[in-house]
């Protein structure tokens, strides 16, 4: 069962919620993977605290060019949809910070001048964190192309275990990336105006992706009631409130857990999963979860 925490932007309480869950359902004895795909700005590390014990090296396909066979025809900027080759008087320019690694331009080249090389963008790294399969990864800096290192991070998904994904927030394609083939994925958002907006963004992305979402409402006891309003016209359940408590912002300042120091909320968390486990797709991922454990 794969479950993805998402949300409309940064700074909600996405990895907060996907961090403590997974930690909630380790400790009542469920086999769990936390994935963070969030790889540009990756930091369920600082709360997970695992022991990496294994490092894999991300590549991605850049055209590199044959000056001596190439004879500036341009066909190879023609079929670019990205721009990342160009030809100005007959002379090739690669801008490999667009490339997309779609493979085009070596193969619409009538002299074969252009080959694929490999370069480094990020690496996913993999471990423990108190029993807890622990996966990530993390885009280079100033390197743009963040879905080629989560569709390698989720790769290394166990289909036998309940995985808790945490994805990178917005709606675009990083994000979509991480989302899609989810069983489910749970929207995490604050009752102000800004987080509204960014909720119904990433709402409509997720009923695209025909899959079924839920909410969690992070400092739920501030701001106003737009936002249970909005999960109520949308027949949107909400499964999860936390709320604007001073421990939990201690907790959080310190890189601790909230289910660790604060037990008491354990149970939440493990309500939010039964909720989500009980409709559509999510009670599929339990079933097909539990029959591929036994």
């Amino acid at each position: 069962m794969i479950i993805t925490v998402a949300s409309g932007k940064g700074g909600t309480g996405k990895t907060t919620v996907a961090t403590n869950l997974a930690v909630a359902l380790h400790a009542e004895g469920k086999d769990v993977q936390y994935v963070d795909c969030d790889v540009e700005a990756p930091n369920g590390h600082i709360f997970m605290k695992p022991e990496i014990t294994e490092r894999v090296a991300v590549k991605l396909e850049s055209p590199r060019v044959d000056a001596e066979k190439c004879t500036g025809c341009g066909q190879c900027g023609e079929v670019c949809q990205f721009s990342a080759i160009v030809c100005i008087n007959k002379k090739v320019l690669t801008f490999l910070e667009l490339c997309h690694a779609c493979g085009a331009c070596g193969l619409i080249c009538p002299e074969k001048a252009i080959t694929e090389a490999l370069r480094d963008i990020g690496v996913v790294e993999i471990g423990d964190s108190n029993g807890v399969d622990f996966i990530h990864g993390k885009l280079n800096i100033g390197e743009p192309i963040a879905p080629k290192i989560i569709s390698e991070i989720k790769k290394r998904i166990d289909p036998r275990k309940i995985v808790v994904m945490d994805s990178p927030p917005g709606s675009s394609c990083p994000a979509i990336e991480a989302m899609k083939d989810s069983d489910s994925v749970l929207l995490v958002a604050e009752p102000t105006p800004f987080g509204l907006n960014d909720l119904e963004i990433t709402y409509e992305v997720v009923k695209e992706l025909d899959t079924p979402c839920f909410l969690a409402i992070n400092k739920a006891d501030i701001g106003d009631d737009r936002v249970r309003k909005f999960a109520e016209s949308k027949e949107l359940p909400i499964v999860l409130e936390v709320p604007h408590d001073r421990r939990i912002a201690e907790c959080y300042s310190g890189g601790g857990l909230i289910v660790d120091a604060l037990p008491d909320y354990r149970e939440r968390f493990l309500e939010a999963f039964e909720k989500i486990g009980l409709t559509g797709k999510g009670q599929e991922g339990v079933e097909s979860c539990q029959k591929k454990s036994s």
